[in-house]
């Protein structure tokens, strides 16, 4: 979902993302390269095969060639975006992130030393957001990802289903009710056929991805994930203890539903959930958000939370207050005493829907089971 792209026509443009397919177009027979997007790939070694096509109109993103290649192919009108020195990820990365890749080594090291964490310390660097070079590196990258997750969701790789976000605050510890009334609401919404997609971090986000990855296994499972979890119920004071837990899971469950998180490293204090199977991780919050949003067709559900969570209440209320008939989407608050007299969202949303579209829309519950009941009856 990438929202740059949706500002006028796109060109037909092939997007290269891997050696293979690259060596494959070539040897059956591609001559003219105009409209290749190559991204972040190797081509050493490629130069005879560089040489002996047309690579005018072409665009290669972070690339490797050999030496003399990258002024050659200039000079014959491709257009090359060069590796950036000094970033500690790939900006033109063509996939989202797995739990696995965001915390590659945790077996033997502390989060502080993992990629998810080192890329974090990078943004927070004093003049950091001021620096021409960050900035480009932090823009390819989230273009990158809005673009992997459109294609992700567009591809059969993807499950055909309705998509159904889950919003809720990070605040809800591993052992405690509300972490497990989180896992079962996923787990109902993955069984019932929906994708499940979150804010990827923890507390409810982390309990939701739960409950949709583990929606396949038996009940005694899930209740078996929860025991373990709750032996860490928070991510502080060790995200590594916190993070081994959820791997240890994931490790005796592979497998499992997939799941989206978008986390945003604008919160780089609150570490992505290990349960989402596919994670676009992005540098801008407001882009994350509004993404995050627009992906959730099949409705959102928002469980108990706080200023974040009221924050998304209403940037999604405002989306279905101006849209059209045929895009408003379900809105399901659960906690008639959260929202009704603690938060008190529900009379504003109220009010706001009288009269319009969105009236038959929203919906205010007590438990999981009843919100995923209310989208049944959709």
């Amino acid at each position: 979902m990438n929202f740059a792209g949706s500002l006028g026509p796109r060109p037909r443009n092939l997007e290269v993302q891997d050696l293979a397919s690259f060596d494959r177009l070539v040897s059956g027979g591609a001559v003219n390269l105009h409209g290749w997007h190559a991204q972040s790939l190797d081509l050493r070694g490629r130069s005879a095969a560089l040489t002996h096509v047309s690579v005018e109109g072409a665009m290669f993103l972070g690339c490797t060639f050999d030496d003399g290649m990258e002024a050659t192919l200039r000079s014959r009108g491709a257009l090359i975006f060069p590796r950036l020195e000094g970033v500690p990820f790939d900006p033109y990365r063509a996939t989202l992130y797995t739990p696995a890749e965001l915390y590659e080594g945790l077996a033997a090291a502390p989060y502080e030393e993992l990629p998810d964490a080192r890329i974090y310390h990078w943004s927070i660097q004093r003049g950091q957001r001021h620096r021409v070079d960050a900035t480009l590196a932090s823009a390819l990258h989230d273009h990158s990802i809005g673009d992997a997750l459109d294609e992700l969701i567009r591809s059969g790789a993807w499950p055909r289903r309705s998509i159904v976000g889950v919003m809720g605050g990070h605040a809800a510890p591993r052992g405690s009710g509300e972490f497990a009334a989180a896992a079962r609401l996923g787990r109902l919404l993955a069984l019932d056929g929906h994708s499940v997609a979150t804010g990827g971090g923890p507390g409810a986000m982390e309990a939701a991805n739960l409950g949709a990855y583990l929606s396949r296994a038996s009940d005694g499972d899930l209740l078996a994930a929860l025991d373990t979890l709750a032996a860490v119920p928070g991510f502080r004071p060790s995200v590594s203890a916190w993070a081994r837990a959820a791997a240890a899971v994931v490790e005796r469950h592979p497998g499992g539903t997939p799941s989206l998180g978008i986390p945003t490293w604008f919160y780089g204090h609150e570490p992505p959930n290990y349960f989402a199977t596919h994670i676009a991780k992005y540098f801008a919050n407001s882009i994350r958000e509004a993404i995050l949003l627009e992906l959730c067709h099949g409705g959102i559900i928002f469980l108990p939370g706080a200023a974040g969570t009221v924050q998304e209440i209403f940037q999604d209320a405002c989306e279905n207050y101006y849209g059209a008939r045929e895009k408003v989407a379900p809105m399901v608050l659960v906690g008639r005493r959260h929202w009704g007299q603690e938060y008190p969202a529900w009379p504003m949303l109220r009010s706001l829907a009288a009269g319009r579209a969105m009236a038959d829309y929203i919906h205010l519950v007590d438990t999981a089971e009843e919100a995923v009941e209310v989208l049944r009856q959709r």
